[in-house]
């Protein structure tokens, strides 16, 4: 480091008058290999470390039997349905950065490893700012647009919230840790359009590497002339950038059908089983080569003796793949593959990637899966996969594709693997959005904690709740029961609720409220029984997103929803059982009757959603309101719901370091080899041995089991209902066969 002593007297002064040093400091006094380099508001590299116990919460092995067909006796069960040995393919719920992290740093990446790595990653991000987690859900003849949670908000505001800036800045620290689970000879390919893309180029060639480049790719997804009248030219196309991890990663030369104009050049044919063919001049081939194809009876003599070959179309499975991708069409709503989820890609764009850079067995990810087109390839081409979301709609539309997957590949005869749903077991206690990143280490903690005591007293006020003190778990109380708010990001776990249990039967404590954006999937009801055995009654309650209105608050018209409630009645006969599902109730609101009538101009139209119904609110050209309910049937809220026949079958078992303190278990299991241990969480794995939905194609649900056989005795059985917005919701019975 070479500094004269005007720049040293000049970097003095600026750090003494606290001011920032201009950036050709940043050169001088640092080492710095790279020459160009893409830098941002907030730029570090610090990545996530945290390592998180993923927690099993569905298990989907052998789909159920449309008809009797043979299974794979060699990787399931004949008798059960369920998948013996083997690679399991996961469909993960969460923040990805959090779910990259406990891969990376976790238990399952020996498990990973084990499978040869991860071979090849296709991430499709939300590169369109508009992209905020809204869904289009279909209701008889009309479409309502389902708002975002306020967890999917907070997700959005973190990648959006200041632009570009917000989003390099996820994405980055998500490539980062991308770069490290993929394999050795591994690929990736980031999907972007034109908004992000260069930004994209330069963050991949920092992360892996400006000789790691391998190709642009561009899909012309629009067939038509869009925007023809518009005053450029039409944005008609993706970009798909591919990197590898080195030099030696895998790839496969991808072939299309030739063109009507090329085939007709093969026109002739003389009829001895090799097909048509072309002539070409031998002028460039050797005399070797010439003789060698005399031998195999290609060369035809013509005038003047000139030499022709024989080009069969045969000799070439087509014409190359280049970076070019006209041949593929974008999903539209008619299209078959269509699942009505809004990013959803063509399995024939997967199919060429997935192609192109693994290996039948191999495994590929993708951490942002959306309707799960990935995963569905993956199976199909016989490859292993791990994809995650955000979204529980995306993991929910995921879920129900993969199984019509299975069923399919399984009435075929061809094989398929089991899958298993997961969310991250157990957060680090993460604090109020909002904190400024550039406190020292005790005004960030200052500045948490007011934030949190803000957010809490918010919600209180909203509830109609009075604030107490000396609790460890407990914020306030409501006509006799205690309340509890979960964090403001992230959603309430197992674990929150064990502590709250735990301080409830330490100060005899039997009444609580627990207030939250969102529960983990799986969560209800076997923690509430729990608890109930224990004396105490809990209700969950949703925290709707009118607690930000402040007009709403102090007019008290802020509801706090229940969770879903779900009825059945089990069919027993002789050593069968089959499982009716007899009724579904939520309470779901979005908007209000009232605000849409008082907003909604003549011949103006409108869907609410209040008191757990689907209201289409409508107003003619003399301004006269009219209601329609949507929602004419119970069953109407119902997308899908499946049947474990022996609940208590299978525990669930995380692996965590060793000695960590939690979570604390019932009961702990025998260590495992290496840095962690095997814990039961003292909860049981669903597994889905039954399942009725709903798909495009087909809106009939079946609201009776088919009837399994039992072995006789006392059993429990568990029954998961998924909404029509993703949401599950789950009930356990006692019955005896």
């Amino acid at each position: 480091m070479k500094l004269t002593d005007n720049e040293i007297r000049d970097i003095v002064k600026l750090l003494e008058a606290g001011k920032p040093l201009p950036e050709k400091y940043r050169f001088l006094l640092f080492e710095e290999k790279r020459e160009v380099e893409l830098v941002w508001n907030g730029k570090t590299n610090e990545v996530c470390n945290v390592v998180l116990p993923f927690q099993i919460i569905e298990q989907v092995d052998e789909p159920r039997a449309e008809k009797d067909v043979k299974i794979q006796g060699d990787l399931f069960d004949p008798a059960s349905g369920r998948q013996l040995k083997g690679w399991t393919n996961k469909l993960i719920w969460g923040d990805n950065k959090l779910i990259l992290a406990s891969l990376k740093n976790g238990p399952l990446r020996e498990e990973i490893e084990k499978q040869g790595g991860i071979k090849l990653i296709y991430i499709d991000p939300p590169f369109d700012v508009g992209a905020d987690f809204s869904m289009d859900i279909e209701i008889g003849g009309d479409t309502f647009t389902k708002k975002p949670s306020i967890l999917e908000e907070l997700a959005y505001r973190d990648t959006w919230g200041k632009g570009a800036d917000s989003f390099i800045s996820m994405i980055y620290e998500r490539l980062v840790l991308m770069w490290d689970l993929l394999a050795d000879d591994g690929s990736i390919y980031v999907h972007c359009d034109w908004r992000l893309n260069s930004y994209m180029r330069c963050i991949l060639n920092e992360v892996f590497g400006e000789t790691n480049y391998r190709n642009e790719i561009m899909w012309k997804r629009a067939t038509g002339a869009s925007n023809t009248k518009g005053s450029q030219y039409p944005r008609d196309a993706d970009h798909i950038l591919y990197y590898t991890k080195s030099r030696s990663s895998y790839y496969q030369r991808q072939f299309g059908k030739y063109s009507e104009n090329t085939l007709v050049n093969y026109r002739y044919d003389d009829n001895d089983g090799r097909g048509p063919y072309r002539l070409r001049d031998c002028r460039d081939y050797s005399e070797e080569s010439i003789r060698k194809f005399e031998g195999e009876g290609r060369v035809v003599r013509g005038k003047n003796d000139a030499l022709n070959l024989k080009q069969y179309l045969s000799d070439k499975p087509g014409i190359t793949i280049g970076v070019c991708w006209t041949d593929i069409k974008d999903i539209s709503g008619h299209n078959e593959e269509s699942v009505s989820y809004a990013t959803q890609k063509p399995e024939a764009l997967l199919e060429r990637i997935v192609n192109a850079s693994s290996k039948v067995d191999e495994l590929i990810a993708d951490f942002f899966c959306g309707s799960g087109t990935t995963a569905a390839v993956a199976e199909k081409l016989g490859r292993k996969w791990i994809t995650a979301d955000l979204g529980k709609f995306a993991i929910h539309t995921t879920r129900k594709r993969m199984i019509g997957v299975q069923r399919q590949l399984k009435q075929e005869g061809k094989p398929y693997r089991a899958f298993e749903i997961l969310n991250l077991g157990k957060y680090e206690r993460q604090h109020f959005i909002g904190i400024n990143p550039d406190l020292r280490e005790a005004q960030k903690q200052k500045q948490i904690e007011e934030k949190e005591k803000a957010f809490v007293d918010l919600i209180l006020r909203a509830y109609r709740a009075e604030p107490v003190s000396g609790f460890a778990s407990f914020h306030g109380k409501k006509a006799g029961r205690l309340v509890v708010v979960g964090p403001v990001n992230l959603p309430v776990t197992r674990l929150f609720v064990e502590e709250i249990i735990l301080e409830c039967r330490q100060k005899h404590l039997t009444k609580v409220d627990i207030l939250a954006f969102d529960f983990e999937m799986g969560l209800f009801p076997n923690i509430l029984d729990e608890a109930k055995a224990k004396g105490i009654d809990i209700a969950p309650k949703y925290i709707p997103p009118e607690v930000f209105d402040k007009r709403a608050v102090e007019k008290n018209q802020v509801v706090f929803h229940d969770v879903a409630f779900i009825e059945v009645k089990p069919h027993v006969k002789k050593n069968t059982l089959a499982i009716e599902l007899t009724d579904f109730s939520v309470f779901h609101s979005q908007d209000s009757i009232a605000a849409a009538e008082a907003t909604l101009k003549n011949n103006g139209s409108k869907i609410v959603i209040e008191k757990g119904q689907i209201v289409k609110v409508s107003k003619d050209k003399n301004g006269i309101v009219t209601r329609e309910v949507l929602t004419k049937h119970w069953t109407d809220w119902i997308d899908y719901w499946s049947v474990d026949f022996d609940f208590e079958s299978k525990r669930e078992i995380i692996r965590v370091p060793i000695q960590s303190p939690e979570p604390s278990p019932p009961a702990p299991l025998p260590e495992s080899e290496g840095r962690f241990e095997e814990r039961w969480t003292g909860d049981y794995i669903f597994e889905n041995e039954w399942q009725s939905f709903r798909t495009k194609k087909d809106r009939k649900l079946e609201l009776k089991s088919v009837a399994q056989e039992c072995t006789p005795g006392r059993r429990k059985v568990a029954v998961k209902v998924v909404d029509i917005f993703g949401n599950d919701t789950m009930k356990v019975i006692e019955v005896t066969v």
